[in-house]
């Protein structure tokens, strides 16, 4: 049995659509798929695409809010 550190450094000879997998089966396995969150999530981005798109609210751009960001944890 290959030790976590040698594990690790096979896994990062592999190509990168096979790491990403690899992760991204990881990620499920600890933090598993839940149908009834999902559907949630999925009502509330397109509430917010609709409200986007009809001018109810602005977009801010991501580098203003990078921006802001970064000076409240300059503080």
């Amino acid at each position: 049995m290959l030790s976590k550190q040698e594990l690790i450094e096979e896994v990062l000879l592999l190509p990168i659509e096979d790491r990403t997998y690899i992760i991204d089966s990881l990620i499920q396995s600890m933090n598993p798929i839940d149908s009834d969150i999902d559907r949630k999530w999925l009502e509330v981005s397109k509430k917010r695409l609709n409200e986007l798109k009809s001018g109810e609210v602005k977009g801010v751009p991501g580098d203003e809010v990078f921006s802001k960001i970064w000076k409240r944890f300059e503080k």
